[in-house]
């Protein structure tokens, strides 16, 4: 006697046939096979054992009186009890019209009666290891939600810690600055040389830790839920601009010349739209070669995923194209503080404030020549 395939030994199957010699060879040689059977004489007795106690997979005939096999296989699918019930149709019905019935009913497979035995264990393991499949895979995908939740969960406690502990870290680090400051303008001539430079490498380093804690506190507030709540439609050229404002002095200093071509209107947050154009441009501005003024262009076209598609173009240094998306990481410099100074925190909330708004974020670049950064946002639904 050959038994079942170990993970579907003592599988519940229920056989529906008005014929009881019909339900005595099925029965027998399926618990041969090391199955659990159950009969049913009729779609009645079929829906009460259903009730009673769940098969894993259903051999149901077709012509039977008083409730036929299209109508059990509906009720059953009906009813979100047993409607992931796997139901195999066993009929000598072998019209294509009565076939497509069958599934459109809700049946999962089709055996055409005289059967074969092989074919019937065949099609029984074949649903019994989907189902299986099935199971396992609710399970997986019910611990990755638990996961993500738990990740999110984490997320958002940890913004919410930088905003809170940088936030209060600008109080006394004022304070420092303050009294830093006054020693220097009131004890110039007591301090001397090596005091007055000492109390300047302070300031400098308070400096340094002011910027930092503003752009972790500017990196914290873009994942502070709920922020599509808060989008509105905003004109590029409207944000572009206040963003040019806040770069005046650097523009000027620089020499930056700034060309732009008419942008779109998008929906989203119109400070965080403002600070992504102008880390972007500062960047450019900052990462200049040697006397030469920074040219930057800022262009827009609508791509064919219904995206507009930003660049924003500078003649400066470039990047190494191999350092790929780990400019974007936090804290990550390609340079020193004393060649370029920063905080590395800008193209992470750049890419941060661009992902929040469903969109993405990649450059290009040639060493030596220039780079362009690219952005897309989701186009505004007529």
């Amino acid at each position: 006697m050959n038994s079942a395939s170990q993970e579907h030994t003592h599988k519940d199957i229920l056989i529906v046939d008005d014929t009881p010699v019909n339900l005595r060879v099925l029965a027998k040689i399926l618990s041969d096979r090391g199955y659990k059977v159950r009969k049913a004489l009729n779609g009645q007795i079929a829906l009460t054992a259903c009730q009673t106690l769940l098969p894993d997979v259903i051999l149901l005939d077709i012509m039977m009186p008083d409730m036929d096999g299209y109508e059990v296989c509906q009720r059953l699918k009906s009813d979100p009890k047993t409607q992931d019930i796997p139901i195999i149709f066993i009929s000598a019905l072998e019209d294509e019209w009565d076939k497509v019935k069958a599934f459109k009913s809700g049946g999962s497979d089709y055996i055409t009666k005289p059967f074969q035995i092989e074919e019937v264990l065949a099609r029984v393991k074949h649903h019994l290891t989907i189902q299986q499949l099935q199971y396992q895979l609710k399970i997986q995908n019910a611990e990755l939600q638990a996961l993500n939740e738990q990740l999110v969960r984490s997320n958002l406690e940890l913004e919410q810690f930088a905003h809170v502990a940088s936030h209060d870290l600008q109080s006394p680090l004022q304070v420092i600055i303050g009294n830093a400051d006054l020693l220097t303008w009131k004890y110039e001539q007591q301090l001397g040389p090596d005091g007055d430079r000492y109390l300047t490498n302070i300031i400098d380093a308070s400096g340094r830790m002011t910027q930092l804690i503003q752009d972790l506190l500017t990196y914290s507030k873009v994942g502070i839920p709920p922020l599509a709540q808060s989008f509105e439609s905003i004109d590029s050229n409207f944000v572009l601009e206040e963003a040019l404002a806040n770069l005046s002095g650097e523009i000027s200093k620089s020499g930056s010349i700034i060309t732009h071509s008419h942008l779109p209107t998008v929906r989203g947050n119109e400070s965080q739209l403002m600070q992504l154009f102008q880390n972007i441009m500062a960047n450019a501005i900052k990462f200049r070669l040697p006397d030469v003024s920074p040219k930057i262009e800022v262009s827009c076209n609508q791509n064919n995923r219904e995206e507009w598609q930003f660049e924003i173009r500078d003649n400066g240094i470039g990047i190494d194209p191999d350092q790929g998306d780990r400019i974007f990481e936090a804290f990550y410099r390609l340079h020193s503080y004393d060649e370029y100074p920063g905080t590395g925190i800008g193209l992470t909330l750049c890419k941060k404030i661009v992902e929040r708004h469903g969109g993405r974020l990649w450059f290009d670049s040639i060493k030596g020549e220039g780079t362009s950064f690219y952005f897309t946002l989701p186009a505004l639904k007529s």
